[in-house]
């Protein structure tokens, strides 16, 4: 059994992790950052909840960028093949949910 109070957890480098859980291949993982990530696909499914922060979420559909600013609360699915980038506003803690191993 853990707790874990993600307002007080911070990392020595921006996406810095926490390793929460491993479900049958599946992680679950809290990210302290700053700043931003890089433009990526990831392996499979990923489910990106903002528990602290905002977060400014940029992703491509059909070759279009589009984007939306995620609020503390709001959860963003990358399905597969989505190609996307998080961009902090700050301090932000965020809780991915992804396939073990994935980018």
């Amino acid at each position: 059994m853990k707790i874990i109070r993600s307002r007080s957890f911070t990392a020595t480098r921006p996406w810095g992790a926490l390793d929460i859980a491993n479900m049958n291949g599946i992680t679950t993982r809290l990210h302290w950052t700053d700043q931003p990530y890089k433009w990526h696909v990831n392996d499979g499914e990923e489910v990106f909840a903002v528990l602290d922060g905002r977060v400014e979420m940029r992703y491509r559909e059909d070759g279009v960028e589009r984007t939306t600013v995620l609020e503390t609360g709001d959860v963003f699915y990358a399905s597969v093949g989505t190609e996307h980038v998080a961009h902090p506003l700050g301090v932000a803690r965020v809780l991915v949910v992804e396939t073990q191993g994935s980018v």
